[in-house]
């Protein structure tokens, strides 16, 4: 495959990868379907890392790729700091919504708002899961979204990877116009 060709098609798919992250992080941030003020909700959700890290910070890489490709002519300077500000977002995403899914959510048992899944065992154990007062069924919507970022982020890794070799490639190989 033609390198300016793959850089494209990563491009694209790490910007839809992006968007998956951000509505995953929009959806933490209001389990249930109802809206909670910050001091009911984990730190790892306020810390926004699909958002931040997996979103937008992936998403310049992913648009930074697409104008390469279609011969964009951006500075020297721009790709390598994508290619950096990229992969230290998805490894943000990914060690961030790791330890969301090793602490547990923050949820109310007996009116009283703390971390009670801080047991590394809760996850194999989901019949545990709805001793949660409010919100209710916090358990599964924080395993289920904090798990799609940990997949996610790792594929944006493996992308950003062979996004990187590939447009490296491209860069080297054709001949660039001076604007001085």
């Amino acid at each position: 495959m033609h390198p300016r060709k793959c850089a494209h098609w990563v491009g694209l798919s790490l910007i839809s990868l992006s968007l998956v992250c951000i509505v995953a992080n929009a959806l933490l941030l209001v389990p249930d379907g109802k809206t909670w003020s910050s001091d009911q909700l984990s730190l790892q959700v306020l810390l926004m890392p699909g958002f931040i890290g997996g979103g937008l910070m992936v998403l310049c890489l992913g648009i930074a790729l697409v104008l390469v490709a279609v011969d964009y002519d951006c500075p020297e300077w721009c790709l390598p700091v994508c290619f950096i500000e990229g992969l230290l977002g998805a490894i943000y995403c990914l060690t961030m919504s790791a330890e969301g899914l090793r602490i547990g959510p923050k949820c109310s048992i007996n009116g009283k708002w703390d971390y009670h899944f801080q047991r590394d065992e809760y996850l194999s154990h989901p019949d545990d899961w709805n001793i949660c007062e409010e919100p209710s069924n916090v358990v599964s919507w924080n395993v289920t979204f904090f798990s799609l970022l940990v997949v996610v982020s790792s594929l944006e890794i493996l992308l950003i990877f062979s996004g990187c070799c590939f447009t490296c490639i491209a860069v080297s190989d054709e001949p660039r116009s001076n604007p001085f």
